[in-house]
């Protein structure tokens, strides 16, 4: 018996035969996906020609809303042109007049306050005397 013999190996033998039938299983799988994505690009264009055609239809319906404003706009100048003069005579004649404010004063809480007297400083607290940097109090008045 030879040692040979005795060793199993895990993984069969590459064959050339199965690499082929392999390669063969691998080519129909990548002619099937090329189909596939063939049928989707087509099924994309078919999207994006309704897209187009909305986005043209779009921008008709917009030029053409566009149109009407600028139309509605011009009309709506000259009827506010003709309708002026008919609102500030309205406005006049309607227009409401308030006497001069009186405050009325008789009840307790609305009492009017007598004004507040304000002095400038000095005069409140009196003459400001300088030292001009002197610390001898000699020349300081007395009171």
């Amino acid at each position: 018996m030879s040692f040979s013999s005795l060793i199993s190996r895990s993984k069969p033998k590459h064959r050339a035969a199965d690499k082929v039938a392999q390669l063969q299983a691998e080519n129909k799988a990548l002619v099937r996906q090329a189909f596939g994505a063939m049928e989707y690009i087509g099924q994309l264009e078919v999207v994006n020609g309704c897209l187009a055609d909305t986005a043209r239809k779009l921008t008709e319906q917009r030029d053409s809303v566009w149109g009407e404003l600028d139309d509605l706009r011009i009309e709506l100048s000259a009827a506010r042109t003709r309708l002026a003069p008919m609102l500030a005579a309205e406005a006049n004649a309607n227009a409401i007049t308030v006497p001069a404010p009186i405050r009325d004063s008789s009840r307790f809480e609305d009492q009017t306050t007598e004004t507040i007297r304000v002095r400038p400083l000095w005069e409140a607290i009196g003459p400001v005397v300088r030292t001009e940097g002197s610390a001898d109090p000699v020349h300081l008045p007395t009171a």
